[in-house]
């Protein structure tokens, strides 16, 4: 189900009993589109977030932690302004559209109360979130639309707001009749139900459709189904395909594993967590993909020429043998001449033809080819030291790579500030000072109650490694492969205990959907950090190889 209008009439409900009577007192914005507001209810805080994202827009508790950024946007300040200590009269849902009003009381500058509003539209391209004023004018948008963008309504701050267009559609919720139009039941279809109905998604319509055939009555088959709205059981549901659904109560026109959660955001959150996280990390961390990526390429592209180097170096023996046959031969020839045909009595006296330099004599031609054989022996040993410098650093930023796609937007910073350490990226002069916090290595336990430690980033793993482990507790990771190193804190560990610890190390690698991944495990006294390498590269001596596939 999408967040239809349906959906969103269930999540008010539980919003207005969780939120009624409670007062905002903290407002952030960690990204373009999303704000999070901390609202005190049942002396406890929430996380609410209102997210006007173009794929993902929705309204929802949060657990996650933000980071915010350095200078909030100006939409935050003009909130803070005048938001922040307001009380949540009542939370509404304008009929059964995708729009949702917070009805806010505040004291003004003189101390008198007066009322605005905060609307979220959950349209997709078209999302948005309003601070409305009392005269219902916008004080502010988190996304302003010109009026030669929108000739219908203009989105600025100062104009009154208006209601996205609306059809003649009947609102569900206040249908004690049909549509004159509605065709009959057999003729009925969902496409039908959503024209005619505001605010029914593709999947209510199929499960609407469904029990008005089971009721063998339009009517009572609506009713039957705005009736189980009285009972929610929220449900995420995966069919055969691995398409996901959430539905505010098991859809019987939705077939696979059913998973069903304590409340609505509950259900938003298992449904948007990974999917919100991927884009926040394109967000936050789109410029150090940028920046991995073109070193990726440009060491690729040199590893690729060190090896024609190397492969033209290989022909230094054929200099060497045309300068020895031609030293023999002096004799037959002259200047002047542009190649000579002797025997090669390296191969049973076979003719080989020579070029020459006709500008050249018989001598010079000899120690020319004598010159190439020894500029192409004394360059191999220099290919090889470039050719093992550049697949250090590709396999160094390939970590690098891996560990952006596996981050948190939270970790990103810490990347940010070793790629900044490496000199691939440049220091920002920052306006004022602000230090992050730096984050601790992700911390598991196996079912026998061992410890693991799972570095987040290259510097974070040599500290985990090299300065915090025990040197009788084992280390794994990734035979081959970029990924974390991992920490099992134990110097007797069982099988079982091994097996999850190389799943993690699977799990935080770059393999980390594939089956059947090969992780090296060995004691942390037999892991040594060469002086000058790279950010979580080693060596390690006396490991052992296990098989497993990450459990996701």
């Amino acid at each position: 189900m999408s967040l239809d209008g349906l959906f969103t009439h269930a999540l008010v409900q539980e919003l207005n009993r969780q939120f009624q009577d409670s007062r905002i007192h903290k407002i952030q914005q960690p990204y373009d589109e999303e704000v999070i507001l901390t609202i005190r209810a049942n002396r406890k805080n929430y996380k609410l977030l209102l997210s006007a994202h173009s794929q993902f827009a929705r309204v929802q508790i949060t657990n996650e932690n933000y980071v915010n950024p350095d200078t909030p946007p100006n939409f935050c300040m003009v909130l803070r302004k005048f938001v922040e200590g307001n009380r949540i009269l009542s939370i509404q849902q304008y009929e059964n559209d995708r729009i949702i009003c917070f009805n806010l009381e505040r004291k003004n500058e003189i101390g008198d109360f007066e009322e605005q509003q905060i609307i979220i539209e959950l349209m997709g391209r078209h999302s948005n979130i309003f601070l409305l004023s009392a005269d219902n004018s916008i004080i502010d948008c988190i996304k302003h639309v010109p009026i030669y963008q929108n000739s219908f309504r203009t989105l600025l701050p100062g104009v009154q707001y208006q209601l996205p267009p609306q059809g003649n559609q009947v609102n569900p919720w206040k249908a004690s009749f049909l549509p004159n139009a509605l065709p009959s039941l057999d003729d009925l279809s969902a496409k039908d139900l959503q024209k005619y109905y505001m605010g029914i998604g593709r999947d209510s319509a199929k499960e609407i459709l469904s029990m008005m055939k089971g009721e063998n009555d339009r009517l009572r088959g609506l009713e039957a189904f705005l009736t189980r709205f009285d009972h929610l059981q929220p449900t995420l549901t995966i069919n055969d395909e691995g398409k996901t659904f959430f539905t505010p109560f098991p859809f019987q026109t939705l077939s696979g594993d059913k998973s069903t959660f304590p409340s609505l955001s509950d259900l938003l959150q298992a449904y948007f967590e990974t999917k919100a996280k991927q884009d926040h990390i394109k967000q936050v961390g789109s410029q150090l993909v940028t920046v991995v990526s073109r070193e990726i390429k440009k060491n690729k592209h040199k590893l690729n020429r060190l090896q024609d180097d190397l492969n033209k170096s290989q022909q230094a023996d054929a200099y060497q043998l045309r300068g020895e046959l031609l030293t023999t031969y002096l004799y037959q020839m002259t200047k002047g001449q542009s190649e000579i045909t002797v025997n090669n009595y390296y191969n049973d006296d076979k003719p080989l033809t020579i070029a020459l330099d006709p500008t050249l004599t018989p001598s010079q031609n000899a120690q020319h080819y004598f010159h190439k054989y020894n500029k192409l022996t004394d360059s191999i040993t220099h290919i090889h030291e470039q050719m093992a410098k550049t697949k250090t650093e590709l396999s160094y930023l390939e970590s690098v790579d891996t560990q952006i796609q596996l981050a948190e937007p939270q970790e990103l910073n810490e990347i940010k500030d070793e790629l900044i350490h490496e000199g691939y990226l440049k220091k920002q002069k920052q306006k004022r000072s602000h230090k992050n916090k730096r984050l601790k290595p992700r911390h598991f336990t196996t079912q026998s109650g061992t410890s693991i430690l799972v570095g987040r980033n290259n510097r974070q793993n040599d500290e985990l490694t090299m300065r915090k482990a025990n040197k009788n507790h084992y280390w794994f990771h990734t035979k081959d492969i970029p990924g974390s190193h991992v920490i099992l804190m134990t110097d007797n560990p069982s099988d079982e205990d091994i097996v999850e610890a190389a799943q993690l190390a699977a799990k935080y690698s770059k393999y980390a959907q594939s089956t059947n991944v090969p992780v090296d495990y060995t004691q942390v006294k037999d892991v040594k950090k060469p002086n000058g390498a790279k950010p979580g590269f080693v060596n390690y001596f006396n490991q052992q190889t296990v098989f497993v596939t990450p459990n996701r």
